[in-house]
């Protein structure tokens, strides 16, 4: 186990064990609870791509019709294999 600490108001902590007391939690449960929920809550936006219509399309779009790689990529293509070859 690991321990965490944090300095509050005492209104603050007045909120947070009137908010523990109407779920009938004690006061580190309600805290540890609401704290997990959160970070999930944040790491999901982050590493939650949202596109609008427009960009749902056009990416479907160039997955089903890809453009033909230009000179540059062919390029960058031949560096590849020469750098992994070595």
């Amino acid at each position: 186990m690991a321990r965490l600490e944090a300095r509050i108001t005492p209104e603050t902590k007045a909120l947070f064990q009137k908010a523990a007391n109407l779920e009938g939690r004690t006061l580190t449960d309600f805290v540890v609870a609401s704290v997990q929920a959160e970070a999930s809550r944040v790491i999901q936006k982050h590493q939650t791509l949202k596109l609008s219509v427009e960009d749902s399309e056009a990416f479907v779009d160039a997955l089903l019709n890809p453009p033909k790689p230009n000179d540059s990529l062919k390029s960058a293509a031949i560096r590849y294999k020469q750098v992994m070859s070595d």
